[in-house]
């Protein structure tokens, strides 16, 4: 018999996510796990009892049923005391718990001699943890969700117009954070039509802003701000005063601020003063995803919207539970993986085994002991920066110029010397018809070097399968083979069955290669549009 899983209704004030949706009821079934749901755990998610039902679920009467009985809770938001009052002794926790800031609850919890496993404390540098990173899937529905926030407090359209009646310039739009949520804010602004500005402190992430469309702020000071983990670390106090000066200056110009700044374990901080608030045109609009944390603004009120100097400031701590269906399908599929890796037997039975650095990671507490923090995960070392110095002058000794280094001005003359003695020969010896086809081939190779060192990278593989359909030449020689000319007396020079079975076969893969060629060239373009 497999455990039981269980999934309360969340009492957070405002907070309208389940921790899992009926289609992943069915796969956790199929894990052979049985699920009981309080009664209206998902009505706020359009997850309705009866859809549980169909899945196979048990729908439980009372939040007490679930906790008592159930041997995995499944949960979003950290339980509240007397939600781990009601949890059976012994039974294991899955969901959010921010052990750091919440120490209260592990000892609760570690009291009540549970297995704990927080979400946000998956170790995020894994690559095979992304599956069920958590806080990721909901920082990029945060995301989303800002912009339309921004938009609805906004008195304006983010996309520029020109009508009968007016031209209206295009939004600007300053995203302080580029992590995941601040990543999906770039984009949906971007494809709303605004012009999207955003700066962090990982200089790293600088080509993924601009290939979502907006254009990366620098700050004018020199220092990383990669913390590890996907994170960003507590910078210095020279790069702070040059932050504040940038974010000054950015306050001045654009309409709408949407900040994300966090750094685990500490209050949110504060990058928007309300000096700088105050410079901002009226019906500007703030929206401060760290709320939540203590904000990123000064004059941020959690949980609300309010109005000072003119200037919108958007504080709500729910952006995620406000697309309550697509955040709790994410999440319940964070979830089911995360069941998967615990459960590989498929019997209904879960594994917490800490020789995975995830579940590790994941681990707070252990049947009533706690484990947290886990251990640093030893990840592969980097290649050593000395060897690759040392290969450089070595490749340059050898060679007499390193990597990337023009070439030297007597290797220059050799090359060019020995390719005018190739061509003179070439010239001298070679019959006419051949002459005139190689002087063809070295032009159409100088032009096409030429054509394809102006493209845009993004657009070399596009290019890559428009030439690869032109490049079917072949086809002329299987049609010349198919229908041949005239010979001198006016008849055909029919060729023998094999040589007119191949053409017949070199056409049909040509005309596959050209047509699909011509396919997925315009399926790859259409990428690129908005």
């Amino acid at each position: 018999m497999g455990l039981l899983i269980g999934v309360p209704r969340e009492t957070a004030a405002g907070e309208k996510r389940v921790a899992t949706v009926p289609e992943v009821v069915e796969k956790l079934i199929k894990l052979g796990f049985s699920v009981q749901v309080e009664s209206g755990a998902g009505d706020a998610a359009n997850c309705g009892d009866d859809t549980y039902r169909a899945a196979g679920a048990q729908i439980a009467a009372s939040a007490a049923d679930v906790w008592g009985r159930s041997d995995i809770v499944f949960k979003v938001r950290p339980p509240t005391p007397d939600e781990v009052a009601l949890l059976r002794p012994g039974a294991m926790l899955i969901g959010f718990v921010w052990p750091a800031q919440n120490p209260a609850l592990m000892e609760q919890l570690a009291a009540k001699g549970a297995t704990v496993l927080a979400i946000d404390a998956l170790p995020r540098q894994l690559s095979r943890a992304q599956k069920m990173d958590a806080l990721t899937s909901q920082a990029g529905v945060s995301g989303y969700r800002a912009v339309i926030e921004a938009a609805n407090a906004f008195g304006r359209f983010f996309n520029g117009q020109i009508t009968a009646a007016g031209k209206v310039p295009p939004a600007k739009v300053f995203i302080a954070g580029a992590g995941v949520a601040g990543l999906a804010a770039i984009g949906t602004a971007a494809n709303l039509g605004a012009i999207v500005r955003a700066n962090d402190t990982r200089a790293e992430v600088a080509d993924q802003v601009v290939s979502l469309g907006g254009e990366f702020v620098k700050v004018d000071y020199e220092e990383e701000g990669s913390g590890g983990g996907g994170y960003a670390k507590v910078m210095s106090e020279g790069f702070q005063a040059a932050q504040r000066a940038m974010y000054a200056k950015q306050a001045r110009e654009v309409d709408i601020i949407i900040t994300t700044a966090l750094i685990p374990g500490k209050p949110a901080p504060k990058l928007i003063t309300a000096e700088m608030v105050a410079t901002m045109k009226p019906g500007s609009v703030i929206v401060d995803m760290a709320a939540e944390q203590g904000g990123n603004c000064e004059l941020t009120v959690p949980g609300e919207a309010v109005v000072r100097h003119g200037v919108t400031i958007v504080g709500y701590t729910d952006l995620a539970s406000r697309l309550a269906k697509q955040s709790s399908t994410l999440y319940s599929n964070n979830l089911l993986r995360l069941t998967e890796e615990l459960c590989k037997t498929k019997d209904g039975q879960v594994n917490v085994n800490f020789e995975d650095d995830a579940i590790r990671g994941l681990t707070v507490i252990k049947e009533g002991a706690v484990t947290w923090p886990a251990p640093p995960i030893k990840m592969p070392a980097a290649p050593a920066k000395a060897a690759a110095a040392a290969a450089a002058p070595a490749a340059k000794k050898a060679h007499g110029h390193g990597p990337g280094e023009p070439m030297s001005a007597k290797s220059l003359a050799t090359v060019f010397g020995i390719g005018a003695v190739l061509f003179a020969l070439v010239g001298l010896y070679a019959p006419a018809s051949f002459l005139a086809h190689f002087t063809v081939f070295v032009l159409a190779c100088f032009i096409g070097y030429m054509v394809v060192w102006n493209v845009t990278p993004s657009l070399h593989t596009p290019l890559m399968s428009v030439t690869n359909a032109i490049s079917s030449i072949i086809a002329i020689g299987a049609l010349v083979q198919v229908a041949p000319p005239l010979d001198a007396a006016g008849a055909l020079n029919r060729p023998n069955g094999l040589i007119l079975g191949l053409a017949v076969v070199a056409l049909v893969l040509t005309a596959v290669n050209m047509f699909g060629g011509f396919a997925v060239t315009r399926r790859m373009l259409a990428m690129f549009r908005k």
